[in-house]
């Protein structure tokens, strides 16, 4: 008589397990191996930004590959790179409760090496937290002194000591904002009516002069972007209109040299003008400054752009147009993009898709070096394209894991270790 489904349902409870043969024995596969960057570090890396991760990546522009990441607090992470140690000082924001509750503001250390955080420095919880790329931090010249700004909405500077690892104080900017380190110990403010800030500080880190000087621009009729480039001891803003505005801080006094333009009378009426969320990089060694361009009517500044114009800022004279390919299309940080070997005709109906799907390129950094590379990313997208920045040849995109990109920082040439 067969045996009844039950009874052969006990048999498989109780007998399988006795009689299946021993499990072989597999090793352990090793979880969490950490790695260190090797000094001194290659000029061709970038730290991408992606508030929404809440961290900076940093990437191999030659490779295309991931090194490591930062993890950062609410808002665009950024980070301050020490020249004369290898540090890494990254100002955050962090609530008890994720985007709500208790808030603590701190400057973290990391070492720029293993990229672990090696201390933390509390500071008011006021910081500036906003969109913008750049100015709302910065480093003095001898990496002693980070600057925060605050907005609450009053406006001040917190005077960090990252060498002594302590806040050292804050100073009032009423009616100015951000901050450009012109200096061991000075930095500069924009003011609302186009006047500048000039702010020194003491031995202590606390405020020993402040002192408006008279507008160089006028807010009203063509007001600069704050993406502002340093190149040696001049900054380099440029206006909506594309007049480009330099402070030079190399002496006591801050002098403001002749303006110039970007964009001639010509190109102008075509409707060419600048745009973007990060639009300016320059190259300090050969002093080629890249501004990021379109095609459009008055108020569109922060629009993408088509192509990249080169300028000799010594010679203030245009030197190239670069066209620029789009950085290609992620989702969940993953890159969509079928590959360097789709046919003709379809790798070009491929880019020419990307272009009118929007993504363009939003932000430009370029590296240091003798054989400067040229990043271009978009807020739309965490992948990312690399050009040659002097013959402006399209190289390759890369994707290092974003899920957007909200800024490009390019580190100092090189990290020498230290201990």
């Amino acid at each position: 008589m067969a045996p009844s489904p039950r009874r052969l349902g006990l048999v498989a409870l109780l007998g399988l397990p006795m009689l299946a043969p021993a499990a072989a024995e597999v090793p352990v596969d090793p979880v969490g191996r950490v790695e260190s960057l090797q000094a001194p570090l290659s000029p061709h890396l970038v730290w991408a930004s992606d508030p929404l991760l809440r961290r900076i990546a940093l990437a191999d522009l030659e490779s295309g590959d991931l090194l490591g990441v930062i993890d950062g607090g609410y808002g665009i992470t950024s980070a301050l790179f020490a020249r004369s140690r290898p540090e890494i000082y990254v100002p955050a924001t962090h609530y008890s409760r994720g985007a709500r509750g208790e808030r603590t503001d701190v400057v973290t250390v990391y070492d720029a090496l293993t990229l672990v955080p090696s201390a933390e420095i509390a500071v008011p919880p006021r910081r500036a937290i906003n969109q913008l790329p750049s100015a709302n931090a910065a480093l003095g010249d001898d990496d002693r002194f980070a600057l925060l700004l605050n907005m609450t909405p009053a406006t001040s500077v917190s005077v960090v000591d990252v060498a002594r690892r302590t806040f050292a104080s804050e100073i009032a900017i009423p009616g100015c904002g951000l901050v450009y380190a012109a200096g061991p110990r000075r930095f500069l403010s924009l003011c609302g009516d186009g006047a500048l800030l000039v702010v020194t500080l003491d031995e202590q880190g606390r405020e020993a002069s402040k002192r408006r000087f008279p507008p160089f621009f006028d807010p009203r009729s063509d007001p600069v972007t704050e993406k502002a480039v340093r190149r040696g001891d001049e900054w380099l803003f440029v206006s909506f209109e594309g007049r480009v505005h330099a402070v030079d801080v190399s002496g006591p006094e801050p002098r403001f040299p002749e303006p110039w333009d970007l964009i001639g009378a010509e190109d102008r009426a075509a409707g060419w003008r600048i745009g973007g969320h990060q639009l300016l990089a320059v190259h300090g060694a050969t002093g080629r400054l890249y501004a990021l361009v379109h095609q459009g009517p008055p108020d569109t500044h922060k629009d993408p752009g088509k192509e990249l114009w080169v300028y000799d800022v010594g010679e203030r004279r245009r030197l190239q147009r670069i066209e620029l390919h789009s950085p290609g299309l992620t989702y969940l940080g993953a890159p969509l993009d079928p590959g360097p070997d789709l046919p003709w005709p379809l790798r070009p109906l491929f880019e020419w898709a990307l272009s009118r799907a929007g993504f363009d390129v939003d932000l430009v950094a370029v590296t240091q070096d003798e054989r400067p590379l040229l990043v271009a990313g978009s807020e739309l997208s965490g992948s990312l394209a690399v050009h040659d920045a002097l013959s402006g040849e399209f190289l390759r995109r890369m994707a290092p894991g974003n899920m957007t990109t909200l800024s490009l920082q390019i580190p100092w040439e090189t990290v020498e270790a230290t201990r």
